[in-house]
């Protein structure tokens, strides 16, 4: 799913998306000169595997997501709390924010119950 920038408003434009039994609900919305904001929840069941034992395990994901997006280069004046994805091409491929959000989650930390159950 392809978003155009130039045609998110103040207006909240919702999105959905689903991919492996992962949900990515939200909208996006002007925030100021060329900035979008995205504000979404990932929800599912995501394959990883145990930092500890090395077994692979399914942790269910619920996470809220919120960040901005630049159409075009981004010049960073320090005023902003929010991590900021540019898109050169005027969209913003929904699937890939999605792919990126879930490999962040995966290259975190994890651990499965029964390696939690002994530390």
């Amino acid at each position: 799913m392809r978003v155009v920038l130039r045609k998110v408003t103040s207006t909240p434009l919702d999105f959905s998306l689903e991919s492996n039994g992962i949900s990515f609900k939200g909208h996006l919305e002007y925030y100021k000169g060329k900035l979008i904001l995205l504000s979404a929840n990932i929800k599912g069941s995501l394959k990883t595997q145990c930092d500890i034992c090395g077994d692979e395990f399914c942790m269910d994901l619920s996470e809220k997501v919120e960040f901005l997006i630049s159409d075009g280069l981004y010049e960073d004046d320090g005023s902003l709390n929010l991590d900021v994805v540019e898109s050169f091409d005027g969209q913003v491929d929904m699937q890939e924010l999605l792919n990126s959000e879930i490999e962040l989650i995966k290259s975190d930390y994890h651990s499965c119950d029964n390696c939690k159950e002994q530390n």
